[in-house]
């Protein structure tokens, strides 16, 4: 479980997140969503120690973020930020590689290898292994930025917009992706997204965030609802029902 104890973070005096008081389930997906500017990515970076936080506590499965090891954090949880910058004259597989630094140290074994092929083949990038990051798409630079973090082998993954870059079958494919890593891999992914049909389809739990506060976080059946959508995104949001649950439409 990630759980935040009145946390806060403050930019100036008119722009601040918080204080949060929140519990992430452990296990599935759950869902950031939320207006442009509400604080998402400023709590999922909170959460990952990339941004102290200025009021508060976090811990991750029971482990305090703030104080634990940096060595031992990255066993532990595992962050995908929106801008990455890597050294375009590095391959995929070297880009994944590096998610086994916690444990290599720079120093790859056998085991390493195995498990970095596996988080290659996860995100279908066998064809693209060995091409330099400079030589893919946006989409494909992407999907080996996730499975570097997924060959992490942390319990806790969190992914800033990993749809970035990504057109809708792409999308799809990542979200089918990261649904089997909450399943049959038992990790615990938190994710941003702009797009609240995709956090309905695929994520366990979706939390809303609005103003820099939580606004809600259930299941998914009870945050789909047209009046709570509504208010939360500041525009008409009508939810149906569709073939695969529900949809929200706002066009």
């Amino acid at each position: 479980m990630i759980r935040l104890d009145n946390v806060a973070k403050r930019y100036g005096s008119d722009v601040s997140i918080g204080p949060v008081n929140l519990q992430i389930p452990a296990g599935g997906i759950t869902a950031l969503v939320g207006p442009n500017g509400a604080g998402k990515s400023t709590l999922l970076t909170m959460i990952g120690r990339l941004l102290d936080i200025d009021e508060g506590a976090i811990h991750i499965a029971n482990f305090d973020v703030a104080s634990t090891k940096s060595e031992d954090l990255a066993k532990i949880v595992s962050i995908l930020r929106q801008e990455n910058h890597f050294v375009t004259k590095l391959t995929v597989r070297q880009l994944v590689g590096f998610g086994r630094f916690p444990y290599s140290k720079g120093r790859l074994t056998a085991e390493d290898e195995t498990i970095i092929s596996r988080y290659i083949d996860f995100l279908n990038l066998g064809e693209l292994e060995n091409r330099y990051l400079d030589q893919l798409s946006g989409g494909q630079r992407q999907r080996a930025y996730v499975a570097m973090v997924l060959a992490q082998e942390t319990d806790y993954v969190l992914l800033d917009e990993p749809l970035n870059n990504l057109d809708i079958a792409h999308s799809v494919q990542m979200m089918k992706h990261l649904k089997e890593a909450a399943t049959a891999l038992g990790r615990t992914i938190v994710v941003v997204l702009h797009d609240i049909n995709f956090a309905a389809r695929y994520a366990d739990y979706i939390c809303a965030v609005k103003d820099g506060k939580i606004a809600v976080l259930d299941t998914v059946e009870n945050v789909m609802h047209d009046e709570l959508l509504t208010e939360i995104f500041n525009t008409p949001i009508t939810v149906i029902d569709g073939p695969d649950g529900a949809i929200a439409c706002y066009h």
